[in-house]
């Protein structure tokens, strides 16, 4: 298919740009021709995955879970440590099998599929078993979920930044956010109110399981049969992992992007306290699968209506202003679990962390896209998962002892001083790449 200037520019990329080279002019012809295509591709991929997801990641479902099943704070800490360490190796792994690949998608493909087969295995897990082997099953699956979550973070980050612009991402990401966000949290309130509560089908949490199993494998579907991929013009040669990784610190040169990782690794950090908040919520009112339904509708709400801020702020005014709006109101968010004393000021906290939550998220993983050379984008987006992830699978079990010895006060303290400092260093060290690019 042919595409003029005028399709172009209607797209908003620009035509005969002389620092681009011919097959730069060609991939710009074929993201515009097939842009429609790969928005809604995305789109739905995004929307179905992220219903699923969500009610797999949000604070509240699994830490619960796991409470109910050992009645321990600290197997809370080991379950979200083993998903995070899961996550540590994969993002190098994938970045390295992807960055000399004309094509993503086939590998995209086959890291999404298997990060869907731990949510069966522990919908049945759930159904079919009791005792240790329920306990020690769950784990294992948890951390196959963060392996395969980790390497589709690079994969699927990459293959957008392939096919819709720049300057369309955050709005794509907005509405995507959106809508899976909405479904998201309705469906959370449903199943603490009807799938928990009412234990349906022997094991509500299995039968929760399952159902994020359905609707992530029909994302996938919809982005297979949907999505168009051009070929990767800038691209590395073929190079051992190992090589690769002594590189790595090459990367770091450029100092906005250092400060970033830095600030990530503070903002890994102090997410700490969240899997704690609604044991912490637990001890000052009563939780029941209505009112952990609630919390999660609260925070996954607050999730999918910030989205579309974040996504339409981040376009016009760049991402860094996304990143440093997230931490401000997630350290208020944390302010708010400290001095809530009943439901409804829980509720607010929730909220406050949903949309500060979702700030981030798109804030650091659209950000990183801008900093360096596109043929790097691979390797920086794996840097930063796994250096994100290797903090965050240290960090539930740091934050299970404190929970244990010193209470979740402290905890929650703690979370609010390490990201005041992210905070700090974003300010003062990180320029926006956006500007710093164009002069600015």
């Amino acid at each position: 298919m042919t595409v003029n200037e005028d399709d172009l520019e209607r797209h908003g990329i620009e035509f005969g740009d002389p620092t681009l080279a011919p097959d730069d002019h060609a991939n710009d012809a074929f993201v515009a021709a097939n842009l429609k295509r790969n928005f809604i591709a995305n789109f739905g991929h995004g929307m179905l995955g992220m219903t699923g997801f969500r009610l797999i990641n949000a604070p509240t479902f699994v830490p619960a879970y796991i409470f109910m099943l050992t009645g321990s704070s600290m197997m809370v800490g080991l379950s979200q440590a083993l998903q995070q360490i899961g996550a540590v190796a994969s993002p190098l792994i994938n970045a390295s099998t992807i960055e000399d690949k004309k094509r993503i998608l086939p590998t995209a493909l086959r890291t999404g599929m298997m990060m869907r087969l731990p949510l069966l295995g522990l919908a049945l897990a759930g159904w079919l078993l009791s005792g240790p082997w329920l306990i020690g099953l769950t784990l294992l699956f948890l951390t196959m979920f963060g392996y395969y979550s980790g390497a589709q973070r690079v994969s699927f980050q990459m293959l957008m930044a392939k096919v819709i612009p720049l300057d369309k991402r955050g709005r794509l990401q907005g509405y995507r956010n959106l809508a899976g966000g909405a479904i998201a949290a309705a469906l959370s309130w449903w199943a603490g109110k009807t799938l928990i509560a009412g234990n349906v089908l022997g094991n509500g949490y299995a039968t929760t399981f399952m159902l994020s199993f359905i609707l992530t494998s029909l994302g996938l579907t919809v982005l297979v049969t949907l999505i168009r991929e051009p070929d990767s013009h800038q691209r590395r040669a073929p190079m051992k992992l190992r090589h690769r990784v002594r590189e790595l610190p090459l990367l770091l040169h450029d100092k906005a992007y250092k400060y970033f990782l830095i600030s990530q690794l503070l903002t890994t950090a102090g997410r700490i306290g969240m899997p704690f908040c609604i044991l912490h919520a637990g001890q000052v009112m009563h939780l029941d699968g209505r009112a952990l339904g609630l919390l999660s509708f609260a925070f996954l709400g607050a999730d999918t209506l910030a989205n579309l801020v974040w996504g339409m702020l981040g376009d016009r005014k760049g991402f860094r202003l996304v990143f440093l709006l997230s931490l401000l109101l997630w350290i208020g968010a944390f302010g708010m679990m400290l001095v809530a004393h009943d439901q409804a000021g829980f509720v607010l906290g929730f909220v406050a962390m949903g949309a500060a939550s979702s700030g981030y998220m798109m804030g650091a993983q659209t950000l990183v896209l801008e900093f360096g050379s596109k043929a790097d984008i691979p390797m920086r987006l794996a840097i930063s998962a796994t250096a994100e992830t290797s903090v965050a699978s240290i960090s539930p079990l740091i934050g299970g002892v404190i929970a244990t010895v010193y209470g979740f006060t402290t905890l929650i303290g703690l979370s609010m001083a390490l990201l005041g400092c992210a905070l700090a260093v974003v300010t003062l060290l990180v320029k926006d790449p956006r500007y710093a690019a164009n002069g600015a």
